[in-house]
């Protein structure tokens, strides 16, 4: 029993700490998070029905600048390199149902530097030739960068997307 009661107040706080972490953010508003600028816009609503209840859908976009002088790099040794932790900032609409193959977070990444490496090899012919393909080399987002996206949120008609916005670095 003490267990159980110690893992549950383990959880409550982690998720505490978690929620604490992020930033309301609403249509057409700004925040900095850690020297990043996050905008978040709803460009496009449409009302529905699904059986029998009404849905809103919003299509929105949302960006991210550095406005800081740090620049953010990830350099892979080498490749294929699995990365998981090339997201910047996720904004994530607490009232959105993802129905529909539809969002409910859109996360924002850095940059794929992208290089044409040179092989040579023999085809199937036997004849020996060059090719290129590209590799990705590393990851990045400048001082001064902006990354934008888009995502479809449908939520309950009458709601606007509730979005919270926090930072992944």
């Amino acid at each position: 029993m003490k267990n159980s009661i110690l893992l549950l107040f383990t959880f409550v706080f982690i998720g505490f700490g978690a929620f604490v972490k992020a930033q309301k953010i609403s249509d057409g508003q700004s925040l900095d998070v850690g020297g990043m600028n996050v905008t978040f816009n709803i460009t496009n609503k449409e009302s529905f029905q699904v059986g029998g209840k009404q849905f809103d859908r919003y299509k929105v976009s949302a960006s991210v600048k550095n406005t800081s002088d740090k620049s953010y790099n990830i350099r892979l040794s080498s490749y294929p390199q699995i990365v998981s932790n090339i997201g910047l900032v996720e904004l994530d609409c607490i009232n959105a149902t993802g129905a529909k193959l539809t969002s409910k977070k859109i996360q924002l990444k850095m940059k794929a530097q992208i290089i044409n490496v040179t092989y040579s090899a023999y085809d199937k012919s036997g004849k020996f030739t060059n090719s290129v393909i590209p590799v990705t080399g590393s990851y990045y987002f400048d001082a001064g960068d902006v990354i934008t996206d888009d995502a479809i949120f449908i939520v309950p008609q009458g709601e606007k997307p509730d979005v919270s916005v926090r930072s992944l670095k």
